[in-house]
């Protein structure tokens, strides 16, 4: 029933033409369509009933998002109620998350996480920003590099240093605040999928102690975990989109008629179609045992063993649907022959879109090296 409510909505409000008409609009996506998530509940999808969600897990997350990736939404739902909304929930006081997670469910509050920066490439603990203890409570200088989504976000989570070296574990902080608050710069530039990304600054942001999201110094768990989430999202969502394009390309196959028969009756273009299909399946599976390790990780009590299962299953999953991703997206590019290299096309809005989830948040080449690390 999830499934068909978000699949309904994709083919009612996400034409092709739709699309292009949000990705070149101001805002870059539709505040109607963000009205329409809030009353489906998808906003709330992971936030805890006692706070106005549903309490999911990360299987219904999985469904959405795979929907969401047939229809290339362009709203900040995987941003917020994905990786925010998880954040909070397992890292906020009580008073946090009574004032965040309503809003996000809501849809009156949207969030961004500001962590990568632009030395560290994908290497998550490699974190310089600092944040200075004072009196009333912190002042934050950061640069943060690529961050997903932060142009429409009213509020950011934030990952600086309060103590440690640059590449330390320990000594990481996180900070939910404002993101008009004075001194915050949000640069934002279109990603080539039609996302929208920024370069996000804090020059001498002070906020109160009661900005800092978890524990002073331990913040590094919190965030990896958050990041994990964002990444088996990330994997769902390329499901979606492969799905749709072997629909795509089927669909096209029997269609195109050459030599006085379908193209489809082809075999060596039949062979292609088998090998899409192979690699989609391939990244289904991959995508399915990362969600289900999400639910296996308890942030309470000794847990090394399922976060180094978690961290593993979700490496491989990011490997494997970049990989997947690729063929899919170059077969049903040849397939469609000239068309398929064009704009008008949908074929190479969906390639677009796997090529910038392959390199968010490391791509395969970055997590392969990183499932080795955990052998």
């Amino acid at each position: 029933m999830l499934a068909d409510a978000v699949e309904r909505f994709v083919a009612d409000s996400y034409s092709l033409e739709v699309r292009r008409q949000l990705a070149t609009s101001e805002r870059g996506f539709s505040e109607d369509h963000w009205r329409q998530f809030a009353e489906m509940g998808l906003l709330g999808l992971v936030v805890p009933e006692q706070y106005g969600g549903l309490g999911s897990s990360a299987a219904e997350t999985l469904i959405v998002m795979q929907a969401l990736g047939r229809g290339l939404v362009l709203e900040p739902y995987w941003s917020t109620a994905i990786v925010a909304a998880r954040l909070v929930a397992v890292s906020g006081t009580g008073d946090q998350k009574a004032r965040w997670l309503p809003a996000i469910a809501d849809g009156s509050t949207r969030v961004a996480l500001a962590t990568f920066e632009p030395e560290a490439r994908f290497d998550l603990p490699h974190i310089c920003s600092r944040a200075r203890r004072t009196s009333a409570g912190f002042v934050l200088n950061a640069r943060k590099a690529v961050v997903l989504q932060a142009p429409g976000a009213d509020a950011l989570i934030v990952s600086a240093r309060t103590g440690g070296d640059d590449t330390d574990r320990r000594g990481v902080s996180l900070f939910l605040l404002d993101a008009k608050a004075p001194g915050v710069t949000i640069e934002s530039f279109p990603n080539i999928d039609g996302q929208r990304s920024a370069e996000v600054t804090l020059r001498d942001v002070a906020v109160g102690s009661d900005a800092v999201l978890g524990q002073v110094d331990g913040g590094f768990e919190p965030l990896q975990y958050a990041v994990d989430v964002g990444l088996a999202a990330l994997c769902a969502e390329a499901v979606g989109c492969m799905e749709q394009l072997i629909a795509m390309t089927a669909e096209h196959l029997r269609g195109r008629r050459q030599f006085g028969r379908p193209i489809g009756t082809f075999q060596a273009l039949q062979h292609r179609v088998a090998e899409m299909a192979i690699a989609t399946e391939q990244a289904r599976s991959a995508a399915l045992l990362a969600a289900a390790h999400l639910d296996d990780e308890k942030l309470d009590g000794d847990r090394d063993r399922d976060r180094i299962a978690r961290r593993r299953a979700i490496s491989a999953a990011k490997a494997t649907i970049g990989r997947s991703g690729r063929t899919v997206g170059q077969y049903a590019v040849q397939l469609h022959g000239g068309m398929g290299m064009t704009d008008e096309l949908a074929v190479g809005h969906y390639f677009k879109r796997l090529t910038c989830i392959d390199m968010t948040w490391g791509n395969s080449e970055h997590h392969t090296e990183l499932f080795g690390d955990f052998l």
